[in-house]
């Protein structure tokens, strides 16, 4: 097994120190990766309309990075089980970059096809982004699973944030070294994803699930109960649930909330600013919630994030008319997805016992992102039929179903 340098399981304070110093190197490398992947959704769509000459072939760019991230979601799940968590991390990382140059070769011979098979091997650095939030909690305690991973998910934001803004300094850079149009800003995609690989390579050490499975075989006492722990079957396929189906109410109602208020009369600028205060309110108070996983419990806490959904349905829903009311509505949206997914990342890995906690991690990632790519599917299809006000209160079920499924009280959870 690699590292196998790693510290002495009884070393409660050398481990303590491992774990700070692995929540923030990943922390970083989400950073890194947020930025890579932020630019990578908005130029896809500019790019498939651009090649295919049709631009309701647009969103084929983010149902395919999505896709890619599902379908590497198992496969690096498998590898870090085998190997540990660094080379499952780059190695994603290095996919998504061998899909970037196939972007841009795509992009120079004007192919379509290979514009989507690059977008798709993109979608494995997002899996591997999704991964770094579990692999914060491999040496977490039961008072700073939450907290850890959190933080983690906090520092998409920048990135998020960021990312976007890149795209009119990556033309300009772009056109000066004569790349085909949409494919500057990869420019600093690459760089990004290549000084996340170093990052990783360099200071993910010892590696934090390799440590993980050491202290689960040989450590004994306070320091094994960090990762040697009861499977609980019940709460682990409960943080399914709740992960995916939160992520895919999220995504149904997000994706269609442009269209809407488009459809409306708002003008691009408000639109703009209703999608960036979503993202402030799904990545900005993590933190916070990861607090309240820790401190009010997992389940109360995903509770609290179905709360947040309904509330935000219902209030997007009744005022459908109002760009404020759905503003208000997105922001609750996103609130109640952070609670949800944070809390369901947090019980999914203690539910989960050590043989089986990679695993369960690559299947919840699969579950989310097909869940997520079927709830915009779908949404389109409802926005035409029943409109933003039925779709927003039908996905009250999904937010009704995950709550009346709670484990609370159950044994066997």
């Amino acid at each position: 097994m690699p590292d196998a340098r790693a510290v002495d399981p009884l070393g409660g304070a050398r481990l303590a120190a491992i774990r700070r110093r692995t929540v923030w190197v990943l922390s970083l490398g989400q950073t890194l990766g947020g930025v890579a992947f932020g630019a990578t959704v908005s130029l896809g769509a500019l790019l498939a309309a651009d090649l295919s000459g049709d631009e309701s072939l647009s969103g084929l760019a983010a149902a395919a990075v999505t896709l890619g991230a599902a379908a590497f979601a198992i496969p690096l799940a498998a590898l870090a089980r085998r190997r540990g968590r660094r080379p499952a991390l780059t190695s994603g990382l290095g996919v998504a970059l061998i899909g970037v140059i196939l972007v841009v070769i795509a992009a120079g011979s004007r192919s379509f096809p290979l514009l989507l098979a690059g977008i798709v091997l993109i979608g494995a650095g997002q899996a591997a982004n999704l991964q770094s939030r579990f692999a914060a909690a491999d040496l977490a305690t039961d008072a700073s699973r939450g907290r850890d991973i959190s933080i983690v998910v906090w520092a998409t934001t920048i990135g998020a944030v960021l990312g976007p803004n890149l795209i009119g300094p990556g033309e300009v850079l772009g056109d000066a070294l004569g790349m085909p149009r949409f494919t500057g800003p990869y420019l600093f995609t690459v760089v990004a994803q290549v000084l996340a690989v170093a990052l990783f390579l360099a200071f993910l050490r010892p590696d934090p699930l390799v440590v993980a499975g050491q202290l689960a075989e040989g450590g004994h006492g306070a320091v094994r109960t960090t990762v040697a722990r009861a499977d609980r079957p019940v709460a682990a396929r409960y943080a399914i649930l709740a992960i995916a189906g939160s992520h895919g109410v999220m995504v149904a109602i997000m994706a269609m909330t442009p269209v809407h208020l488009t459809h409306q009369g708002a003008s691009l600028s408000i639109v703009g600013l209703t999608i960036s205060l979503h993202i402030a309110g799904m990545y900005a108070l993590s933190p916070v919630f990861g607090l309240l996983a820790d401190r009010w419990g997992r389940v109360r806490t995903i509770l609290l994030g179905q709360a947040l959904l309904a509330a935000s349905l219902v209030v997007s829903g009744l005022g459908q008319s109002s760009g404020a009311a759905v503003t208000v509505g997105l922001v609750l949206l996103g609130l109640g997805w952070s609670a949800a997914t944070v809390a369901g990342a947090a019980l999914l890995v203690e539910a989960s016992g050590e043989a089986e906690r990679t695993r369960r991690q690559g299947r919840s990632d699969l579950a989310m992102n097909l869940v997520g790519a079927g709830g915009a599917i779908a949404a389109g299809a409802a926005l035409g039929w029943i409109g933003y006000g039925g779709l927003a209160f039908a996905a009250l079920a999904i937010v009704a179903v995950i709550a009346l499924l709670s484990p609370r009280g159950r044994r066997s959870a």
